[in-house]
């Protein structure tokens, strides 16, 4: 694992390289809390992670920070949601109907503020991501935007493994003019703001069509699976 000045430097620089409006979220799951430590004293204060329980203890672990943004990256099981509501502040990973009714119906009952959410999409075939397709969303929003409990801001998408560079810029590009063409409708609560794309591999095309959001994860914490293998002895 990469030692805490180490990641200083790598999220030092990295922030460097972004333009201003692009939110850095730094990828921390399966990290230490000694790592997010690390990377907040580099100045980020957004970090992502994929796992509810996880979280929670990390953010025990890091309670003095108080002004840490955290961000769920990882599927969100419905069984999970009202503990992901006390946990995060945003919620990238709104990728069903079923899931976003149960965040509606929990907000509801508990009259708690909602957190920014996200709703991920899939923009091309890929059976190992979770997300809406397009027409499946398209055909939803209608019911989405009735959901009076649920902040929804924007899109998230991960890309399919082993797309060329052209056609990664062309999937971010068809991302982003989506949103644009969503925000000329007259919706009740949908918002179209943010769009959540871009990750180690290939955040610079992301920002390049427009992103919002970038998730960094291995550019800022090294290599993940050498620090899984440590965990694992």
């Amino acid at each position: 694992m990469l030692s805490a000045a180490e990641i200083r430097d790598r999220a030092t620089h990295l922030k460097s390289t972004l333009p201003p409006h692009v939110r850095l979220i730094a990828v921390s799951k399966f990290m230490p809390a000694a790592a997010i430590r690390a990377a907040y004293e580099a100045g980020i204060r957004d970090f992502g992670e994929s796992r509810v329980q996880e979280a929670a203890s990390k953010r025990t672990e890091l309670a003095d920070l108080t002004d840490i943004t955290w961000h769920l990256i990882g599927h969100l099981q419905t069984n999970k949601v009202r503990q992901a509501l006390q946990l995060f502040n945003w919620i990238h990973t709104v990728d069903r109907w079923k899931l976003a009714e149960r965040i509606n119906a929990i907000l509801r009952e508990t009259d708690a503020p909602s957190p920014h959410c996200l709703l991920q999409v899939k923009l091309r075939p890929d059976p190992q991501k979770h997300g809406w397709e397009r027409s499946e969303l398209e055909a939803a929003l209608p019911q989405l935007d009735a959901l009076s409990h649920l902040r929804c801001c924007g899109l998230m998408t991960i890309l399919p493994l082993g797309l060329p560079p052209a056609e990664q810029l062309q999937v971010f590009q068809e991302l982003r003019a989506w949103g644009e063409e969503l925000r000329t409708k007259p919706w009740q609560q949908l918002q179209w703001q943010e769009y959540s794309m871009g990750m180690t591999q290939d955040y610079p095309l992301a920002v390049q069509a427009g992103a919002t959001m970038v998730r960094i994860g291995t550019a800022i914490f090294g290599d993940r699976q050498a620090t899984l293998e440590i965990h694992h002895e």
